[in-house]
C-alpha cells in the first residue's frame, strides 16, 4: 500500500514515527512535510495529502496535528475523502471496516507512540466489509458541500 503522510508543526515527531513504522511494515510512504517544527497551517498539508490520495487510486493518507481535529475537518472537505479521527485501535478498525475510510487522522498531543502504533496496526489489518455499509458510504459520497 502507498501512503501519503503529512502533519503540521505540532505533529512532526509522530509523523516521523509513523513514516518509519509504515515503511518498516513494507508500505511505500511519501512524506509531504513539513520537515521541521516551524509553525505552519494544517489545512495546507491536508490539501496536499487529499489531492494525492484522490489522484492515485488505491492509496491512503495519514494526517497528524496536535489533536487531529483540524486535519480531519480539513480533509473531509474534499469530495471522495473519508477521513477518520482515531484515538484507539477500535476506532481505526471501525473506520476502515464500516466507513471505508481512506485517510487516518490522529493527534500527537492526544496519542503516544504505543497507541499510535496500535491504531496503525488496526488500520492496516482492517478492510472495508462492504455489504450493508456500501449504501451508507454511497450516501456520504452523495453529499454535496
Amino acid at each position: 500500500m502507498k501512503f501519503y503522510v503529512a502533519t503540521d508543526h505540532a505533529g512532526i515527531n509522530l509523523k516521523n514515527f509513523t513514516c518509519t513504522l509504515l515503511s518498516a511494515k513494507g508500505h511505500e510512504v511519501i512524506d509531504l512535510g513539513p520537515y521541521d517544527q516551524e509553525r505552519v497551517d494544517y489545512p495546507d498539508f491536508a490539501i496536499k495529502v487529499c489531492q494525492s490520495v484522490l489522484a492515485e487510486p488505491l492509496t491512503q493518507g495519514v494526517l497528524i496535528c496536535g489533536s487531529g481535529i483540524g486535519m480531519s475537518m480539513s480533509a473531509n472537505r474534499h469530495h471522495g475523502i473519508r477521513a477518520a479521527l482515531c484515538h484507539d485501535a477500535y476506532t481505526a478498525q471501525m473506520a476502515r471496516a464500516h466507513n471505508d475510510a481512506n485517510v487516518l487522522c490522529f493527534g500527537e498531543r492526544i496519542v503516544g507512540l504505543g497507541v499510535a502504533e496500535s491504531i496503525i496496526d488496526a488500520w492496516l489489518a482492517s478492510n472495508f466489509e462492504g455489504g450493508r455499509h456500501c449504501g451508507r458510504v454511497a450516501k456520504i459520497e452523495a453529499i454535496e458541500g
